[in-house]
């Protein structure tokens, strides 16, 4: 018990270090949400990294998906790699960084605003961060309850105080730049946790051969085919793929993710960075959904509820046998996790509301200092509103919240992934577009949740209906803007001549004709 506490004294130190010693570069509105858009390679694509994977990944998801597709469910990690990141990384870094640049936006809405002209655009994407980025911060907090009480036998409110408290703390003192280093440091915990933890894992079954063995002598009355568990693609492979593609391409349109690239220094970083977080993403969710695989040989350890296995206890029981110094760095690996995404979700969601609807709406004149402000205060209430509401699940039956959790991302993802690609690379691409994109993938998302029995089957499922609003948006967006006015041609040439500027480089950079 010692040495876990002080291992997380330490942790805890460090971050709130980092905070203080980055907080001259929070001084205006461009340092303080985007570290002056001069952060280099490796601290991007390990904020990118660890925003995307937190204790929902970890606990939840690779529990989850683990126990029901097998060793099959690596393919969501890897997914999460090649998709969520490589490709986003290569289509999406470069054109962001340069046109969010060009039109001078700090945000997803503000850039919606900016790129179409358009007010009501920008104030519709706000409403949706702020609707569904709530709930979603939220659930970060879910994990962390059983990994404590099975370390520490800590109360989960407590926890949760004292998560929340260090993360504001760092965050409000040093900014982006802060949460970027902080995000850094935590990356490497993770990298290294989750190697150790699936070696330390497996080990406990006697290796890796021996545990994969024991996949496929694995019998379920779900399926007849002997072996599917530790088979290439599982029991079902289709809803599988719902799940890599709501998980995977979703990124492409969550605000905290695509803000990563606004910030990022240059363009050899962009390429360097495309590398780095692929490699991460490869380790850390690859090896997530591996170790969540093997959750079905732990099953006399896992918790039933009138039935129904509880998923949020697989890999906690997975772990509950391993040595105290291994727990105490899986519990910091998930609060790493957890503390990193955390801190991305309120930065989007604190600079949102003040960029995008407080200035200009609200408060007419707003000059830097009062929006540095603003958005340290709204971070206190947006980190205060999603500790209560994470209390009050805990401590209640309420199937709301869960529900509300459970769509947020899709409805994100399906709002705003089709308009903001389109918006990066085609012309024609308008504001009628954009706006049928948001009215469907938000309320598509919310039908799902109060309405689902009307749906088909397999969108019945919150994961499928999020990987089925952002293909829909991909159709929808072209579809509407070719079915409508046309915009300003001026507008539009001005906004995409950032692409055109020209430069001259070094013959070592480039060869002559």
């Amino acid at each position: 018990m010692f040495i876990q506490i002080l291992m997380l004294v330490l942790f805890f130190g460090v971050m709130i270090g980092v905070g203080i010693y980055c907080r001259r570069t929070a001084k205006d509105v461009n340092g303080f949400v985007l570290g002056g858009r001069s952060v280099g390679p490796w601290l991007t694509a390990f904020a990118y990294g660890t925003s995307y994977f937190s204790a929902v990944i970890f606990v939840g998801y690779a529990g989850q998906f683990g126990y029901k597709y097998g060793v099959a469910a690596t393919w969501i990690g890897l997914g999460n790699a090649f998709i969520g990141s490589m490709l986003a990384w290569r289509i999406l870094g470069r054109r962001t960084r340069i046109m969010t640049q060009h039109l001078n936006s700090a945000t997803m809405p503000e850039f919606f605003g900016e790129r179409f002209k358009s007010k009501p655009l920008k104030i519709a994407a706000s409403f949706i961060v702020f609707v569904f980025m709530i709930p979603y911060t939220a659930s970060l907090y879910n994990g962390l309850s059983r990994l404590f009480g099975m370390a520490f036998d800590i109360d989960y409110t407590v926890c949760i105080i004292i998560m929340a408290i260090l993360t504001a703390v760092y965050v409000i003192v040093g900014g982006y730049m802060a949460t970027a280093v902080n995000d850094f440091i935590q990356g490497i915990i993770m990298l290294f946790g989750i190697v150790t933890i699936i070696l330390a894992v497996l080990n406990t079954k006697g290796g890796f051969m021996a545990a994969l063995d024991g996949m496929a002598n694995v019998q379920d009355a779900s399926t007849t085919t002997p072996g599917v568990f530790a088979s290439f693609f599982g029991p079902d492979p289709l809803n599988l793929l719902g799940v890599v593609i709501l998980t995977s391409l979703g990124t492409w349109g969550l605000p905290q993710m695509v803000q990563k690239f606004y910030a990022i220094k240059s363009e050899k970083a962009i390429t360097k960075g495309t590398i780095i977080s692929t490699l991460f993403a490869i380790v850390v969710a690859g090896g997530c959904y591996f170790l969540g695989g093997f959750g079905r040989l732990f099953s006399d350890k896992i918790d039933v509820v009138d039935g129904k296995i509880v998923y949020d206890s697989i890999v906690p029981s997975m772990l509950s046998d391993l040595s105290p110094v291994l727990i105490g760095l899986t519990v910091i690996l998930v609060l790493s996790a957890s503390m990193s995404t955390l801190s991305s979700l309120v930065m989007t969601s604190s600079s949102t509301l003040t960029i995008d609807v407080i200035k200009g709406n609200v408060v007419k004149k707003m000059d830097e200092k009062k929006q540095v402000l603003c958005i340290r205060a709204l971070i206190v209430v947006f980190i205060a509103i999603s500790v209560i509401i994470a209390i009050v699940q805990y401590k209640s039956t309420v199937t709301f919240i869960a529900q509300l959790m459970g769509v947020s991302w899709g409805a994100m993802a399906g709002a705003f992934l089709a308009p903001f690609l389109y918006g990066l690379y085609w012309k024609r691409t308008n504001k009628y577009g954009c706006m049928a994109s948001f009215i469907f993938g938000a309320g598509f998302m919310l039908f799902n949740m109060f309405w689902k029995e009307s749906l088909p089957e397999i969108l019945q499922s919150p994961i499928n209906a999020g990987a089925f609003v952002m293909i829909a948006g991909l159709i929808i967006v072209p579809v509407v803007s070719l079915l409508t006015k046309k915009p300003d041609e001026k507008i539009v040439e001005e906004v995409f001549s950032c692409y055109d500027k020209k430069v001259e480089v070094e013959v070592t950079q480039s060869l002559e004709k």
